[in-house]
């Protein structure tokens, strides 16, 4: 139950008035949401806000205040404040990279089974893409066995997790010199689990204390996770369920069908969901459930386990990060399957003030409360018909009279991976760069991440979006971002009435919004490979290209490693609020200057949509000039 304080208005906590119905719905039945408990945190601990704090060791914890006589200048072991800040964002990121990449090792695995012969619920949907990675990472393919050549595909991606190669297989996709850049500083990504570790190390007691020095190792982390982790678990998503290509489907909180069983399918995994949908399209499950009164079974993704669905199966998205909790509330969710990464435990809780049954399925992500199924490639089709079976019972548990699903679905279109881009455009980036020479696109910028409710939700997502649009610049996006621009009709060829009049001639063209949705926030590998895929055809550096990236609306620690990566692989990169650094001058101004003339690209931090805005206009009319190009 709330605790008695002055409430939040509800306007200032979201733009959507799905949400808004909902957090009033809960206030009425007397439950809290992550607006309720911000409030119950705030104010922060402005040592923690600053970075400033360490326990690392126990002759702490220890706070760092730079005041001038103060006696907290240094830490116990003498670290300053410019040391503890760049080890606390170093372990940040590297935290960020750990949870990319080991969904990346979670694909090898599935790969693994098929190959092996140790599962037959999952197989290679896409063989062309898998002979198409391997001929690049030099495989042989020639008059093989397909089976065979995915296990040298899965050979080599193992070895990316390790500690004895040079660089990461998917290095042959970087610009030459981007690569000397990386090689000049040290910063080149070698083994994905040798980087985090060593950030771990470095950032020990009595190891790395030159503030510089560790932020350095923090890029070489996150370029790891980019280059290696998340693109490995893109690569081998895409090879496993197929390849994204355009399709159209829906999106809200009205997605959740009154007359149905609904299942809600959460996290990042697609070796989960894939399952739970397969397992709801089961003619036995389905008679059961109309059986029950239902019309059927109705699969709702959330957050990015919902953006897999969604790109490759066409299944509707009921809401991003801040919908979570509000999805259940409808009162008309029989069951909510899990698998990992950006799940609130608040969920197990609400849960619990319906009738809808709370299922985690990964050792490394287990919840108090929740029913646990232990998913794994040899049993996931029949465990996830057992949690299927279970929500359709739920049916006739549920209150008819707590049932409130507001508003009306939204039409968006999804599914745009490279290779249907490529396709789009009559089989290379050519018409793109020529659209980008001709100043109808200006330049492209990838929105991505999370929601926060520090933020009005999807307030600074929509608009930013919205504002470069208006200015010819393309928007690309991930993750939580997908159902804010869905929302907003962004997401439909229609939605390009609101761009400027070149990029609404392009969308008009080829029948494509003026956003672009990419997949969930580990398919940002998908962004950065395009990115170089232009500056190889173009001879230059990604740096020199007329793009940028953002996420507005942050939170986690992956989107730090997301955010350092693509500043390293030289992309201009906006955060809507600082990370945990602000208490070092040092770390700050490397972040916010510093690494633009180190590796061509540097972080901005503007809480303004416009403003935001007018900075990437700039970032992009001077990249246009630096390649000859009308600003």
């Amino acid at each position: 139950m709330l605790k008695e304080r002055k409430e939040l208005n509800i306007d200032d906590m979201t733009i959507w008035d799905d949400a808004k119905e909902m957090i009033a719905k809960a206030r009425a039945e007397g439950i809290a949401t992550a607006w309720d408990r911000l409030q119950a945190q705030t104010p922060h601990c402005k040592f923690c806000e600053l970075g400033t704090t360490c326990r690392n060791c126990t002759m702490g914890p220890c706070r760092i205040s730079s005041k001038p006589g103060s006696k907290m200048r240094l830490g116990v072991c003498g670290a300053d404040e410019h040391v503890i800040v760049a080890r606390n964002f170093g372990r940040f990121v590297a935290g960020g990279a750990a949870g990319h990449s080991d969904h990346g090792r979670d694909l090898i695995e599935v790969l693994e089974a098929i190959v092996e012969g140790q599962t037959a619920d999952y197989s290679i949907r896409d063989e062309a893409k898998l002979l198409r990675i391997s001929v690049e990472l030099g495989i042989e393919c020639e008059g093989r066995e397909l089976n065979d050549v995915a296990r040298d595909l899965m050979g080599i991606c193992y070895a990316d997790f390790g500690s004895r190669k040079r660089e990461l297989a998917f290095l042959s996709r970087v610009p030459q010199k981007r690569k000397d850049i990386w090689a000049r500083l040290g910063i080149t990504p070698r083994g994905i689990d040798r980087e985090i570790a060593e950030m771990m190390h470095r950032t020990h007691m009595g190891c790395d204390n030159d503030a510089p020095n560790t932020m350095l190792h923090a890029a070489r982390t996150a370029l790891a996770d980019g280059w290696g982790g998340s693109m490995i678990g893109t690569e081998l998503s895409d090879v496993i369920f197929g390849t994204p290509t355009p399709r159209r489907s829906t999106t809200n909180l009205a997605t959740i069908k009154k007359n149905m069983v609904n299942i809600l399918v959460h996290g990042h995994n697609p070796v989960v969901s894939e399952m739970v949908l397969a397992a709801a399209r089961d003619p036995e499950l389905i008679a059961k459930a109309k059986a029950l009164g239902a019309a059927g079974i109705n699969i709702v993704g959330l957050c990015c386990t919902g953006n897999e669905l969604l790109m490759r199966q066409g299944i509707p998205m009921a809401g991003n990060h801040l919908m979570t909790e509000l999805a259940i509330i409808t009162g008309a969710v029989e069951a909510i399957v899990v698998d990992y990464q950006c799940i609130m435990p608040s969920l197990v809780q609400i849960s619990h003030c319906y009738h809808t049954k709370f299922f985690d399925t990964a050792n490394k992500a287990r919840f108090t409360g929740a029913i646990h199924y232990d998913i794994h490639p040899h049993n996931a089709l029949s465990q996830a018909k057992e949690m299927v079976g279970i929500a359709v019972d739920g049916f006739a548990r549920r209150d008819p009279a707590r049932v409130n699903i507001p508003g009306e679905p939204v039409d968006i279109m999804t599914g745009f991976s490279n290779e249907a881009v490529i396709a789009a455009l009559g089989g290379s980036l050519t018409p793109l760069i020529d659209a980008i020479k001709a100043g109808k696109i200006r330049g492209a910028v990838g929105i991505v991440g999370c929601n926060n409710p520090k933020f009005q939700q999807d307030s600074m997502n929509v608009g930013l979006a919205k504002e470069l649009i208006k200015r010819d610049i393309l928007v690309i996006v991930t993750g939580c971002v997908t159902t804010a621009a869905g929302k907003a009709g962004l997401l439909v060829p229609e939605g390009a009435g609101m761009a400027g009049p070149g990029l609404q001639a392009v969308c008009g063209a080829l029948g494509i919004p003026p956003v672009l949705h990419y997949g969930s926030c580990v398919d940002n590998s998908r962004i950065l490979q395009l990115c170089a895929a232009l500056a190889n055809e173009l001879g230059v550096d990604i740096s020199d290209l007329p793009v940028g990236a953002s996420s507005p609306e942050w939170y986690s620690e992956k989107a730090a490693a997301i955010g350092l990566y693509a500043v390293a692989s030289g992309i201009y990169t906006h955060l809507g609020h600082p990370p945990h650094i602000l208490g070092s001058s040092v770390v700050t101004n490397l972040a916010v200057s510093g690494l633009e003339g180190m590796v061509g690209a540097s972080f901005v931090i503007e809480p303004d949509p416009v403003k935001a805005a007018e900075l990437f206009d700039a970032r992009i009319r001077m990249k246009r000039l630096g390649l000859g190009l009308p600003a």
